[in-house]
């Protein structure tokens, strides 16, 4: 578990790494590649890769070791082995136990409901999550009809106050998920494109919470959003007594203060009363 200087949680936490959607604007693609790769060193991890629609996918059940620098001796855990290639990180399990409460975002370097990964990998983290109660877990994908999936399935999806289920989209036709009882959110960044139907999305599945942000990076054509979108967003917010959170990343673009608000089961543990 590692802090995070990401506005809307307090720390991350990533049992599995890796993601093949194939995004352009991927932040973590680049992270996992600048800081990827390992070394053999005593030979001591445990680690097995096989197959899955023709893409290769890791389990370690210990960390890999990587020489860092040119200092004989400087052995590091290799965050991401694989680069970017799925890596379920058993080891990082129990990272959390223990530990004061706090806003999680798993997986922050991949999507655990990606088509790819097996059901057992997510099985284990949920079960790792009702280990540790004290915090709130909140969830990422940009296929969240494996929600859906998972909630008729043997593994099942886990239905708590501090379980939080994200949907990842860049436009309005990109689905999103949404239950009786469940607390669900919706992740808009990068923003691509205005949402002009953003009014009748919300008013038909009303999620928790809204976050809005803008692609970062150097891409060559990175998208620089209009004010006009986040207008359309924000609008939409107050009309419904949905919380909005503006990323830094809209600060020049928004102009004035950020609209930077938490849902109140998520506001204590970020230090926001």
């Amino acid at each position: 578990m590692d802090k995070t200087k990401i506005e809307t949680f307090d720390s991350t936490w990533s049992p599995v790494t890796g993601c093949l959607h194939g995004c352009e604007y991927c932040y973590a693609r680049n992270i996992a590649k600048r800081f990827g790769g390992w070394t053999d060193s005593d030979g001591d991890a445990y680690h097995d890769t096989f197959f899955k629609d023709d893409s290769a996918i890791h389990v370690l059940d210990k960390p890999l070791q990587i020489m860092r620098g040119e200092q004989e001796g400087k052995w590091e855990k290799a965050p991401y082995p694989y680069d970017f290639q799925p890596t379920f990180h058993r080891y990082r399990l129990n990272d959390y136990i223990g530990k004061k409460d706090r806003n999680i975002f798993v997986c922050s370097m991949a999507d655990l409901f990606g088509e790819w990964v097996p059901d057992s990998w997510i099985e284990e983290v949920f079960k790792a999550c009702e280990k540790a109660t004290q915090h709130n877990y909140l969830f990422l994908t940009k296929n969240p009809e494996r929600y859906v999936d998972l909630a008729y399935s043997e593994t099942g999806l886990p239905i708590r106050e501090n379980m939080w289920y994200g949907s990842s989209v860049t436009d309005s036709r990109m689905p999103f998920y949404w239950g009786e009882g469940v607390n669900t959110f919706l992740s808009i960044e990068p923003i691509l494109e205005p949402f002009g139907e953003m009014g009748n999305i919300i008013q038909e599945s009303l999620p928790k919470w809204i976050i809005v942000g803008a692609e970062t990076g150097r891409r060559k054509n990175k998208v620089v959003p209009e004010r006009k979108w986040i207008e359309d967003i924000a609008r939409e917010c107050e009309k419904t007594s949905v919380p909005l959170f503006m990323k830094s990343s809209l600060a020049d673009i928004w102009g004035k203060p950020l609209i930077q608000e938490f849902p109140e089961e998520l506001r204590r543990k970020n230090g926001v009363e």
